[in-house]
């Protein structure tokens, strides 16, 4: 019997041996989306967000291919990543973190959207950390400005905690996102980094080496600061 089950049981400890790098390629698949839309978006000045953002923000999101869908009562959803700055100026590995909303009104169809979130203080993270946060009840939201013509400017309009920008259909613009919620995706975390991994031992540099694509993110957010600090 032993001699007759021992081809199954093999089997079976492979599948759990190759679960885990089975299970982190969703995520390192998203990384790389999200460090392909950071550089899609930077690439032309005109419709960038502007340096000064990213010069002065405490936190950045990237979220691709936010889902928003709906007939009379619609909602939104997608998966990303968020880094904080670290206190010497450099950007941490990121969390992986979700966003959600609804919505009523008329509305029909889908639509998929990249969404990218500036925090400028430290308070809203913490709130995410510690569990669900939405946008325009924890804390303000704005639409950001973009392009070098808001460079100038942004001294005076910056106001909100937290600057949202979307990026529909090639056309990339400042959005108001009051309503959705975002929470850190501890499963997906998990899987990157190892079990039990917490979002402020990821921030905090405390976690094993992270993947190529994950690396590759917060890579793509040192570009757009370090040249500039």
């Amino acid at each position: 019997m032993t001699r007759f089950l021992a081809p199954f049981i093999a089997a079976f400890a492979l599948a759990l041996t190759a679960a885990p790098a089975l299970a982190g390629e969703k995520e390192e698949a998203k990384a790389a989306d999200a460090a392909r839309v950071l550089a899609e978006i930077m690439r032309i000045p005109e419709t960038a967000i502007p340096e000064k953002m990213f010069d002065e923000a405490y936190a950045i999101a990237v979220i691709p291919d936010v889902v928003k869908a709906g007939l009379i009562i619609g909602g939104r959803g997608g998966k990303g990543l968020i880094s904080v700055r670290s206190a010497d100026g450099t950007w941490s590995n990121p969390s992986f973190i979700k966003l959600g909303g609804g919505s009523v009104g008329f509305q029909a169809g889908v639509q998929s959207a990249d969404v990218i979130l500036v925090f400028r203080s430290e308070r809203g993270i913490n709130d995410i950390v510690n569990g669900k946060f939405t946008l325009g009840a924890d804390a303000s939201v704005a639409a950001g400005p973009v392009g070098r013509s808001a460079q100038a400017s942004t001294d005076e309009q910056l106001k909100a905690e937290i600057y949202s920008y979307s990026r529909a259909r090639g056309l990339f613009a400042g959005v108001a996102l009051d309503g959705t919620w975002l929470r850190m995706d501890h499963t997906a975390n998990q899987r990157v980094y190892g079990n039990n991994t917490t979002p402020r031992q990821i921030f905090e540099g405390r976690t094993p080496s992270a993947p190529t694509a994950v690396v590759d993110f917060r890579d793509r957010l040192e570009e757009n600061t370090v040249s500039q600090d």
